[in-house]
């Protein structure tokens, strides 16, 4: 039944006693809480500076916060950034435009450096087939298949003195392959 006086209807909404306590409800039909909720002010009762710090709370949602103590790594990055804008932060999405479009950072370096975006591998295979690393698919087959030639038993004689360098070469290629550079 509602809690109002002289209201016999069914109880279908909750309305909190009082903003310390509001774990403990009223129950009411629909029309008194609604006007129990338009004469109820939570800040009363309280200091302004009180409803403040409440008002305050709620961008935290109450829960406990702190602050972070400023410590000589802070202090050296606001100063860098009060020097000069860049040096102040990292900007490893191009947010603020000043390195390459994204997608291009990899075409960027491999223009400037050719070993870049090559691991290690992948280097020591170029090596072994004396190769520069700016070496094309068709360079890399063309060098395989004369380094193949030379150091097979069939096509030197017999001689099987080449064939540790033969299975090197080999490898390298398959190396290669793997990767989608040979």
């Amino acid at each position: 039944m509602c809690e109002h006086p002289q209201c016999r209807s069914k109880a279908t909404a909750r309305a909190p006693k009082s903003p310390a306590n509001r774990t403990e409800f009223y129950w009411f039909c629909q029309q008194h809480a609604a006007q129990y909720n338009k004469e109820w002010n939570f800040f009363e009762g309280m200091s302004e500076d009180a409803a403040k710090a409440h008002a305050a709370a709620d961008m935290y949602g109450h829960r406990p916060t702190w602050g972070f103590a400023s410590g000589s790594s802070a202090r050296r990055a606001a100063q860098n950034a009060s020097k000069d804008f860049k040096d102040g932060f990292v900007d490893p999405f191009n947010l603020f435009g000043d390195g390459p479009p994204p997608g291009q950072e990899r075409a960027q370096r491999e223009a400037e450096d050719p070993n870049a975006g090559m691991g290690r591998l992948q280097k020591r295979a170029l090596e072994t087939l004396n190769l520069d690393p700016k070496a094309d698919k068709s360079a890399i087959r063309r060098r395989y298949a004369e380094l193949v030639r030379q150091y097979h038993p069939d096509s030197n004689g017999g001689d099987r003195s080449m064939e540790e360098l033969l299975q090197k070469v080999v490898e390298a290629y398959q190396i290669l392959k793997s990767c989608g550079m040979g």
